[in-house]
């Protein structure tokens, strides 16, 4: 049995679109991508309080390609990936 590579966070970012559009990059030069996200978010349209929290995952073989390839793409909805949402 073949073991699946880890999948690595090359982006986190605050709502489904902008991960849509990273994700759409990535798969045009072919690096496989998975959004990453909880369900609730977008059901309910909410993005405080992390619920529109998207990371934007890799396989980790591609990790590094997939970070230059995104670096054009920063933008004020960019997280960091270790951003945690703040308790009340």
């Amino acid at each position: 049995m073949t073991e699946e590579p880890k999948l690595i966070c090359v982006r986190t970012c605050q709502g489904l679109d902008l991960a849509q559009i990273y994700k759409s990059k990535l798969e045009a030069a072919e690096i496989p991508a998975l959004l990453k996200y909880e369900s609730a978010g977008p059901v309910f349209g909410i993005t405080v309080d992390g619920l529109g929290r998207v990371d934007v995952m890799v396989p980790e073989p591609f990790a590094a390609e997939a970070e230059a390839l995104l670096q054009d793409l920063d933008g004020p909805d960019l997280l960091e990936p270790d951003d945690e949402p703040e308790d009340e």
